[in-house]
């Protein structure tokens, strides 16, 4: 699960809500080991990935750095290459 959260931190264009609430999600099923909680756990369930969602923001808006920021195209394009030398089918 938390292999799919993604580095959200100094790109052009920045992280959007949404993303950052994704990671949150994958964050807390990861912790919690739900993929999806029963009724009884949905209300802690979704006050985590609320309190998540706010510190990664927090945390994001606060992170500085002298690097410029990546080209979000190109590094979907690196990692799409790594995952064909990764994945490669041997025949």
């Amino acid at each position: 699960m938390c292999r799919n959260i993604k580095t959200l931190f100094n790109f052009a264009p920045p992280a959007t809500d949404a993303e950052i609430r994704a990671a949150a999600v994958q964050f807390v099923r990861k912790l919690s080991g739900f993929n999806a909680p029963s009724h009884a756990n949905q209300a802690a369930f979704d006050a985590a990935i609320d309190a998540v969602t706010v510190a990664a923001s927090e945390l994001i808006g606060a992170l500085v750095t002298n690097a410029a920021p990546k080209d979000r195209a190109i590094e979907a394009q690196r990692a799409k290459a790594r995952n064909a030398v990764r994945f490669a089918r041997v025949e």
